[in-house]
């Protein structure tokens, strides 16, 4: 059986306590020889922590999203999807790549679902929209959802889950339930600093499943530290909650990395024992939105830390 097929299990199992890995594929304009490099670097950087899985994210450029300028230049990145299964092939880790739909056309985006489900047992999906209602998609998540029924039907695929997105609406609890008609698996949230939002989220989404009779899907919540300012605006810029306490003690700290990962420790520890006494199956994903090497290295070791703390289940 692959790693694939093991994920795509658990998952479909709502298996608690899942460790995942997320990273952006290398800058297009790298060189061939140098992305080599890179991906052989990451595939052991990876073998070394142990993770259930890898996600390889798609990005978008989302400037229509907010008109608050970009921190950083939007940099097209390789194909998330050509990265996992060329480049990563020899990473014998369950991979879940991202593909942004809005980009595609009908005819596109069933090319590439004809595409994997020939290579089904090397990877899961996640599909994302349009990155705001100010855009206008090519194609909609509605009409991706029911292309793969149609042409990949049996590819495992889960969806995104903003808290953020839920605090302003109180409706991203009903956006997973549709999600999970349309054929989600599981949820990935983006990084999460504001752990009362993602409480609410979470119990708004046991209600509602309860009331359905469903049993709730896995959420997995994405953590990423955050070690100076520059990134800080940059994960704002994302749509990223920091309360304003907590961004305080990231702006006057002598060591906002080191405290990131500490309060990112402590988030999760609150998210752990909240839906354990809710019964409901959680797991993590950690990341770097910084490619400056000490950001990197602090992710692994948070990784390392809330991979002890599931194991050892018990709260800060």
């Amino acid at each position: 059986m692959s790693d694939a097929s093991v994920l795509a299990g658990r998952l479909c199992g709502r298996a608690t306590g899942l460790c995942l890995y997320g990273f952006a594929p290398p800058r297009l304009a790298t060189a061939e020889h140098e992305l080599r490099e890179i991906a052989a670097h990451q595939a052991e950087r990876i073998r070394l922590l142990g993770a259930d899985g890898v996600i390889v994210y798609d990005i978008q450029d989302e400037s229509d999203r907010t008109a608050v300028p970009r921190p950083f230049p939007f940099l097209p990145t390789v194909d998330p999807t050509d990265y996992a299964l060329e480049q990563l092939k020899t990473l014998e880790v369950a991979k879940i790549v991202y593909r942004s739909v809005s980009r595609d056309s009908t005819e596109s985006f069933a090319r590439w679902l004809t595409r994997i489900s020939h290579r089904q047992q090397a990877m899961l999906a996640v599909l994302v929209g349009a990155p705001s209602r100010r855009s206008q998609p090519a194609l909609t998540l509605s009409e991706a959802y029911a292309l793969r029924a149609q042409h990949a039907p049996s590819l495992i695929v889960g969806g995104v889950a903003i808290s953020e997105r839920h605090a302003r609406s109180v409706n991203e609890h009903q956006r997973m339930l549709d999600k999970t008609q349309n054929g989600c698996r599981f949820f990935i949230t983006q990084a999460v600093y504001d752990v009362t939002s993602a409480k609410s989220l979470l119990s708004d989404y046991a209600i509602a499943a309860q009331r359905l009779g469903q049993p709730p899907l896995p959420v997995i919540f994405t953590f990423s530290p955050c070690g100076s300012v520059k990134t800080l605006a940059f994960m704002q810029w994302l749509g990223i909650s920091f309360p304003r306490w907590l961004e305080n003690e990231l702006r006057f700290s002598s060591d906002p990395l080191g405290k990131s990962v500490t309060l990112c420790e402590r988030i999760f520890a609150e998210l752990w024992e909240y839906a354990n006494d809710k019964a409901l199956p959680i797991g993590v994903n950690v990341e770097s939105v910084s490619v400056r090497k000490v950001e990197i290295e602090a992710s692994l070791e948070l990784f390392r830390r809330l991979r002890s703390r599931i194991g050892a289940s018990a709260p800060l």
